[in-house]
């Protein structure tokens, strides 16, 4: 019995030192169809729908569930929360659609391939497309 609540002891200690650390977050990589020279800010503009266009062409953003939480803290600079909450309200005000929402790094990569204006984001090193920024 004592062994098992110095492990139960143990565990919980674990578990603190857990919580009170920084989650381990890695590399965000924004990549887009066509040669894009965007700044931080100018990510974050197209991502809420400021931004629509680059010249004559029209931008499509896509949101990457796996790699989003990382997005939005890094180059979004707000939470999910947030983000979600902007986009329902430009739905709503301005009737725009918040970017589609793909599961995985390949589907965004395969979405940005083939769609001229695509704009996007990984959380791997990408092949074949342009790579905007690493955050």
């Amino acid at each position: 019995m004592r062994k098992l609540l110095t492990l139960l002891r143990s565990l919980a200690v674990a578990a603190l030192i857990g919580a009170a650390l920084p989650a381990w977050s890695g590399d965000v990589y924004v990549i887009a169809n066509l040669p894009l020279e965007l700044t931080p800010e100018e990510v974050k503009e197209v991502f809420l729908g400021e931004v629509q266009f680059a010249g004559a062409l029209k931008l499509q953003p896509v949101d990457n569930a796996g790699a989003q939480p990382d997005f939005v803290a890094k180059v979004l600079k707000m939470s999910s929360t947030k983000y979600s909450a902007s986009w329902t309200k430009k739905a709503f005000r301005d009737g725009l659609n918040a970017p589609p929402l793909k599961a995985t790094d390949a589907e965004v990569l395969g979405f940005v391939k083939a769609n001229p204006g695509a704009i996007g984001y990984v959380s791997s090193p990408p092949a074949g497309v342009h790579v905007v920024g690493k955050f």
